[in-house]
């Protein structure tokens, strides 16, 4: 134990010196052969803590602040805390604070400002007292300012009491003293690490090295580029990103020491404590230049000077005033810049780490090696990515959080121990309820990660009291802080990400069962708590899209809702709102009417379908009356007579000519009726199966090259419109108003286009994906070009593909080159050449076709329904998709009359059907149903029949495309059957029975 400084009241235990300063440092010779842990200096005197848990103090003792009433001059023992192993000490101007292994806290001394805690304002107390106020509370630190207090518990929150002149409380209030502790409300949440007070300023730092302070600012010792003081805690922005360990305060000034062992102070320079060759006062962080070059592990202020220690040189240095030798030079003149102490230290080889700890307070000094036992050893052994939390960074490792919820609670408790249940209710009373809208640092935040792996979030006991209100925290965030918090879910990974949206599908499962089968607790919070959960999962999904979909969109699909919710009647009632805002459809008012077509992205295929047949039969019944209204009225007054159907009567030779003259014919409201379909001169009623045929054909006609209006792209098989074409711009309505018409009656056409198209109709930008999906090889070539490393271009730059006009120059776009040569590009405009390349490609170039188009698409399809889908769902109900499931064909496929699953012919004919390659299994697809693809909703919805039919083997099969029927004679061979089979499906438009 080394010590100098100021002896004058025995404060440096050096027994009956005669000086009363001591200028360089003089080993202590009463701790000879034993071990001090902790030391903490007042104004006039000291307390040591032994590594045993005793405490001994030395100095002035006129307001009690040594506990005893023995000499002074040396240590003596506190015998009052002879019951207790202190594990920390703290020394005030006045006052002392002493904490247990059991995290309680005892004080003596001056207490007139309230800074003993004691709910009192007693002048002098001389033995120490338990803070019985702090009693149920674990304490893990104490920190002492000239006449306040501060304490910082297990669970993170920060505690203050004592004098409050400058609001060195942190608590909003002004002036008045307090003296019993009270929560700092606005640190809520934030996890610190470790807690320092000054003579009446405060600092707390937390694990990602983020550091608040508040109090007296008068020389700029908070650092926040002013002389203001403050009554609330502040974050110092300028240090957010230093990777801040340990803050030390001297009584108007203060040092700050990095990860990296770098010193910043800020404050009264007056004496040169700030070390920067100067007496400036500092009103920001300032980097001790003298230092650098040095790795500083320990930093320490006195009164008005500071100390630095680099194990690596074994050299302390010091700064400041030096009039009572605290700088322990052999000198009582100021340092305005760092000067080694004079002492017998050593030269480490390997960096001491910061969190090993030696004191000097005030008027006296004191070195002292240890473990740091406190919350900053915590901090210094934890992840190092914690000093990186930033807006994009979290800093937290999600999969070693889950481990410690589920190894270290589960294996310790089970969940129907008190354990659990103190959990869940500490969780639900303190926790939960403090957590604010605007978090004071982004560090904060992190709680909304680690939290939801907690078990006790997926127990469905707890889903009302925890999660869902865990859910309201989340969407009630401001701003700034939820885009923080989106920044750290987009670097999920997908299992991780994939939990947490699972989590709240789970949980709007379990409220609408609940509110299903009437449970009273649920039902009065169903509407709202369902809400919740349903925008924390908006949420969710718009950080997965602007991520690259870190999980894809049927991921979000709860495909329980067919179940638990009349589908037509939510759409319907959706409905209803989107057409009349302002009318209150529920006497509890407009806010309880929840309805799930709000949250879209929760519908899988199924219930989309189902919502579009609600559409179309609300549309075509409104269409429908309405016809029926004015055929009425044409019997009273001179008013024209109209078909409730949309009937188009066409010839095969002429389907599209014949189409658009009645397309041409109809008005708007025509399109919302049924479609009918009739072929001259054929017999079939259409039942749906005409109906199929009819827009098989005209897409295939309409598709023809000889129109010219569409480019077939050999690589991809796909189709989009051609800039080229001579067709009129009618003939592109004409197909957008087919599209529509299918998808509004239900059938699914041969319609090979990108995704893109299906992202213009829903008022989507195409991207380079969509690119890559019409032309694989020009979309390879622009995605290396954005990903080829800026350092390795050229100025100027080919790409390795040739764009012409034939390919959608982009010659239009940048006018850069002649048509059909290598395009040129300059590397700082890459990005925008590829942009405006698909911007070419999908709209520009095309744009007056697809006007015409989207116009046609529209005047069918337009409506609420379609805000529903994504491109790629509208997608599969136009077109359906190729899933095929051949055994579920067959599981699904129903038999009448004499046939069932195991008759003879039956089994021949699954045999046969296996047996046949894809494409002829396609084309009977086509032969039965109209189609060779898949609906939306997959291969059960089919619903095949078969039957028998009479005569005998020389019949052909026959199908019966409005019912998904198939009549299939009693064949009794294999090869029979194959033969029959196969020139029925070779044979298959129009509808004459065979």
């Amino acid at each position: 134990m080394l010590c100098w400084g100021n002896a004058s009241y025995g404060q440096l235990g050096l027994g009956g010196i005669d000086e009363e300063i001591v200028i360089e440092p003089r080993k202590c010779e009463f701790f000879h052969g034993k071990k001090v842990c902790d030391v903490g200096c007042g104004l006039k005197h000291t307390v040591f803590l032994l590594d045993d848990g005793t405490v001994y103090t030395c100095g002035c003792n006129d307001l009690g602040q040594l506990g005893h009433e023995k000499p002074r001059k040396k240590p003596e023992h506190v015998v009052a805390l002879d019951a207790q192993i202190i594990v920390a000490v703290s020394g005030g101007e006045s006052h002392t604070l002493a904490l247990n292994d059991k995290g309680q806290i005892f004080s003596w001394g001056l207490g007139s400002d309230g800074q003993l805690g004691l709910n009192n304002f007693e002048e002098c107390v001389r033995v120490p007292r338990n803070i019985k106020c702090l009693s149920d509370v674990q304490i893990a630190q104490v920190a002492c300012g000239y006449r306040h207090s501060h304490a910082l518990s297990k669970g993170g929150q920060v505690f203050s009491w004592g004098q409050n002149q400058f609001g060195q409380l942190g608590l909003g209030m002004h002036g008045s003293s307090i003296s019993t502790p009270q929560i700092i409300q606005s640190l809520q949440g934030i996890p610190f690490a470790q807690l320092s007070a000054g003579g009446a300023h405060s600092f707390a730092i937390t694990l990602s090295g983020a550091v608040f302070g508040w109090g007296r600012n008068k020389f700029g010792q908070l650092g926040l580029n002013d002389t203001n003081d403050r009554w609330f805690p502040a974050l110092l922005k300028s240090l957010r990103s230093q990777r801040v360990i340990y803050v030390s305060c001297g009584e108007d000034h203060t040092a700050a020491l990095t990860k990296e062992g770098g010193v910043f102070t800020f404050g009264a320079g007056g004496y040169g404590q700030l070390g920067h060759n100067s007496t400036n006062h500092e009103i920001n962080p300032r980097k001790v230049f003298e230092l650098m070059g040095n790795i500083v592990t320990q930093i320490s202020c006195g009164r008005q000077h500071t100390l630095a220690f680099t194990p690596s040189s074994g050299k302390m240095y010091s700064f400041g005033l030096g009039g009572n030798g605290q700088l322990g030079t052999r000198s009582t003149c100021n340092r305005k810049s760092p000067a080694p102490v004079k002492g017998p230290f050593v030269a480490s080889a390997a960096p001491i780490e910061s969190g090993k700890k030696w004191h000097h307070v005030l008027n006296c000094s004191f070195l002292s090696w240890y473990i740091f036992t406190s919350a900053v050893a915590i901090l210094l052994h934890s992840n190092p990515d914690h000093f990186n939390t930033s807006s994009k960074f979290s800093g937290v490792d999600m999969n070693m959080a889950r481990l410690l919820f589920h190894r270290k609670v589960l294996r310790k408790y089970k969940p129907t121990t008190s354990v659990w249940l103190q959990i869940a209710a500490s969780l639900e009373k303190n926790l939960l309820p403090r957590l604010t809208n605007s978090p004071p640092d982004i560090e904060s935040l992190r709680l909304y990660l680690t939290l939801p792996e907690c078990p006790l979030f997926s127990d469905q006991n707890n889903y009302v009291t925890i999660t869902i209100p865990f859910a309201k925290s989340i969407i009630m965030l401001k701003e700034a802080a939820l885009k923080v918090l989106g920044n750290w879910w987009s670097t999920f990974e997908g299992m991780l990400f994939q939990r947490l949206v699972e989590l709240y599908k789970e949980v709007v499962v379990y409220l609408l069962r609940m509110h299903k089968l009437g449970i009273p607790s649920i039902e009065e919070n169903n509407i709202i708590s369902v809400c919740k959960s349903l925008l924390t999962n908006v949420l969710l999904l718009q950080v997965s899209e602007r991520a690259g979909h870190i999980i894809e969109y049927d991921k979000f699909y709860i495909h329980e809702l067919d179940d638990l919710v009349d589908i037509r009647n939510d759409y319907i009632t959706w409905f209803q709102r989107q057409m009349f805002p302002s009318v209150i459809l529920c006497p509890q008012g407009p806010d309880s009417l929840v309805t799930l077509c709000r949250y879209p992205f929760v519908f899988d295929a199924q219930a989309k379908t189902t919502l579009l047949q609600t559409d179309a039969v609300l549309q075509m019944q409104m269409a429908v009356d309405q016809a029926q209204m004015q055929n009425l009225s044409s019997l009273f007054m001179p008013v024209e007579s109209v078909n409730p159907c949309l009937i188009l009567i066409v010839r095969r030779d002429n389907i599209v000519g014949d189409t658009m003259e009645v397309l041409r014919k109809s008005k708007n409201v025509d399109y919302k009726k049924p479609l009918k379909v009739i072929f001259v001169a054929e017999e079939a009623v259409d039942a749906g199966g005409v109906r199929k045929e009819f827009f098989l054909l005209i897409m295939k006609e309409l598709m023809d090259p000889k129109y010219g209006m569409f480019r077939y792209y050999e690589e991809s098989r796909l189709i989009w419109f051609s800039n080229k074409t001579f067709e009129e711009f009618d003939l592109f309505n004409l197909i957008g108003i087919i599209c529509g018409l299918a998808i509004y009656n239900l059938t699914i056409v041969e319609l090979q286009f990108p995704v893109a198209l299906y992202k213009k109709l829903l008022k989507k930008k195409p991207t380079l994906d969509d690119l890559k999906e019409l032309t694989p090889d020009v979309g390879r070539s622009l995605q290396a070009l954005l990903d080829y490393p800026e350092d390795d271009l050229e100025e100027t730059f080919c790409l390795n593909f040739t764009i012409t006009e034939e390919n959608y120059g982009a010659t239009e776009v940048f006018e850069l080159i002649p048509n059909g040569e290598n395009i040129s590009v300059n590397k700082s405009n890459r990005q925008e050449f590829v942009n405006a390349y698909v911007d070419y490609v999908f709209n520009t170039s095309v744009a007056p076709l697809f006007e015409y188009f989207y116009a046609g698409f529209h005047k069918v399809c337009g409506g609420k329904v379609l805000e529903l889908f994504q491109p790629n769902e509208l997608q599969a109900m136009v077109i359906g998709n190729t899933s095929y499931d051949w055994a579920e064909l067959e599981k699904s496929t129903e038999y009448k009359g004499e046939y069932w699953k195991d008759h003879p012919t039956i089994k021949l004919f699954w045999e046969v059907f296996h047996s046949l390659p894809l494409q002829k299994k396609k084309q009977f697809l086509l032969f039965l149903t109209g189609s060779d693809r898949i609906p939306i909703l997959g291969m059960k919805s089919l619903k095949l029949v078969i039957q028998p039919t009479g005569g005998g083997e020389h019949y052909l099969p026959v199908a019966h495309t409005c019912f998904n029927l198939l009549d299939l004679p009693k064949y009794t061979s294999t090869e029979t059957l194959r033969e029959k089979l196969l020139h029925a499906i070779d044979h298959n438009q129009g509808f004459n029975l065979a």
